[in-house]
């Protein structure tokens, strides 16, 4: 059955990087239909809005969407997106890859991160103009929705350890409940895991992050620490990540949209492709997603290599290459 999907560049590398991931996965023996749709900074200058209703309802309709970078307005843009495949949880692997310069070349762990609450909830407000705050929402429905999904993950791909991170000794009420509900959720499952204090496990998985696996985080935390974690693999242009939801979900490179170098030809796209990869396991199609990966990681060890890792490949040299692969 044909799986249709949003291919939606949005600004800068995303319209580089994005018709990569296409190329790779028409490469393989399914059966595809991409549909693109508008979003970013110049949709914005042309139309007055930086998503149009018409590009929201084709990521709610799709069977999945691919999201390649935004820009200055990624706010109103990538957050609404999230929020139309009603994504729970964000998945974001950070390992290090053969062949890249690593700073911790033993990284290789996922960020299982809340997706809809926490600060990013939206309820900002000025009481006057020199005071303004910020409403930090935790439910404990979205708190056991993404323990038991990172619970679950953590089986499904046979982790050796589960971390649950947070900051309860100095937000008590609201990850307080996070926590809580994730031992609640511990017990029913009979799963073992262990807490972390955020400001603590960002100082040890710079020093030791062989000893972490599987990560199960509050929204905002989340973001920072697997942003971290992308500079012991190489930077932010090795991580895929997987926005999912209970039917729908939305792939995208952690990396923004690098207007320094947009339109030169030169951007790495081996994190897009990687979710195109994470994409294809969503389908369950396991072997296809696997045999990209190993393709990607082929040539990140042997080249062609882009100029951020070192090499003077362009886009299109570097995925000719993992397309030689598949």
């Amino acid at each position: 059955m044909t799986k249709q999907i949003a291919a939606i560049p949005g600004d800068g590398i995303g319209q580089e990087v994005l018709p990569a991931a296409i190329d790779v996965l028409e490469a393989l023996d399914r059966d595809f239909e991409f549909v693109e749709g508008r979003a970013g900074n110049a949709v914005y200058e042309r139309e007055g809005t930086p998503l149009p209703e018409e590009t929201r309802e084709l990521a709610r309709e799709a069977d999945a969407t691919l999201f390649g970078a935004a820009g200055e307005l990624a706010a109103d843009i990538i957050l609404p997106l999230r929020q139309d495949v009603e994504s729970f949880a964000n998945i974001r692997p950070a390992r290090a890859y053969p062949g890249v310069d690593a700073v911790k070349p033993e990284t290789d762990l996922v960020f299982v991160r809340e997706n809809t609450q926490g600060v990013y909830a939206g309820f900002e407000s000025d009481l006057t103009d020199d005071v303004a705050t910020l409403t930090r929402l935790i439910t404990k429905d979205a708190s056991r929705k993404i323990a038991e999904y990172g619970f679950e993950y953590a089986d499904e791909h046979d982790a050796d350890r589960i971390t649950v991170a947070h900051k309860a000794n100095v937000m008590r009420k609201t990850d307080g409940l996070f926590v809580d509900t994730a031992a609640e959720v511990a017990e029913e499952m009979d799963v073992e895991y262990d807490e972390a204090l955020i400001d603590a496990l960002a100082m040890h998985l710079v020093l030791h992050p062989e000893d972490y696996d599987v990560i199960v985080t509050p929204n905002l935390a989340g973001d920072v620490l697997s942003d971290l974690a992308a500079g012991l693999v190489g930077g932010l242009g090795m991580l895929p990540s997987a926005n999912v939801g209970d039917d729908n979900a939305l792939f995208e490179p952690v990396h923004g949209s690098a207007p320094d170098i947009a339109g030169e030809g030169v951007a790495n796209p081996s994190a897009m492709i990687l979710s195109a990869a994470m994409m294809l396991e969503y389908f369950d199609y396991d072997e296809d997603g696997q045999r990209v990966r190993n393709a990607v990681e082929t040539v990140l060890e042997d080249g062609p290599r882009t100029p951020d890792l070192g090499g003077d490949a362009s886009t299109e040299e570097f995925t000719d290459a993992v397309l030689e692969q598949l």
